[in-house]
């Protein structure tokens, strides 16, 4: 099937790590893969205004926003994490979205009693709820997901729960070069000519 070869013989693939080139979309000059972000939970009303993580006050009350902990009106609980999705033929290779989840307040305590300590492999997983409506899928805003706190300072995972939306399905299958470039062009990283001179 075309869309599981091997990619090393793709010449957009091995130009998209080979030399860095000029997103005409942005400007800038990018290598290789990089992962798209969300500043804020959908739910967030205010700007993206952060906080430095130390802020939190831990009676948790409140609204507060920093790079990775979300507190909204001291009743819901975020968590920045990351979803990945496997592309096909890559050798193992994920692109990734930086995306929110919800937590329960315990979920949420126990996490960021553990943070400093860079150990959270033992953590989880937790259910949440997902936070971000993604471009390029129906609205995926409260899909079911459980959230892997990773060890080593690195963002949760979260995985969806198996149904048949369409990122769902792209977390279980993967998906190709040419679904990760249309994605990249959704968010205004166009890099299809860039990857064809």
């Amino acid at each position: 099937m075309k869309d599981d070869l091997d990619l090393a013989s793709d010449p957009r693939w091995r130009r998209l790590w080979d030399r860095p080139w000029s997103c005409v979309s942005c400007g800038e000059a990018h290598q290789g893969l990089f992962d798209l972000a969300f500043g804020k939970p959908e739910q967030w009303p205010g700007a993206e205004d952060k906080a430095p993580n130390s802020a939190l006050d831990l009676d948790l009350s409140g609204n507060f926003l920093s790079e990775d902990f979300c507190v909204l009106e001291g009743q819901h609980f975020f968590v920045r994490a990351v979803l990945e999705l496997p592309i096909r033929g890559s050798g193992g290779q994920q692109f990734g979205f930086g995306v929110w989840a919800t937590l329960s307040r315990k979920n949420f305590e126990r996490y960021i009693a553990e943070f400093d300590s860079g150990e959270q492999d033992e953590l989880g997983p937790w259910f949440g709820w997902f936070c971000n409506r993604l471009k390029g899928y129906p609205d995926t805003l409260n899909l079911k997901c459980q959230v892997h706190p990773v060890s080593g300072r690195q963002r949760p995972r979260v995985l969806l729960e198996p149904t048949d939306h369409p990122l769902a399905i792209e977390q279980q299958s993967g998906i190709t070069f040419d679904r990760l470039l249309e994605l990249y062009a959704i968010y205004g990283h166009d890099m299809r000519m860039s990857l064809c001179d």
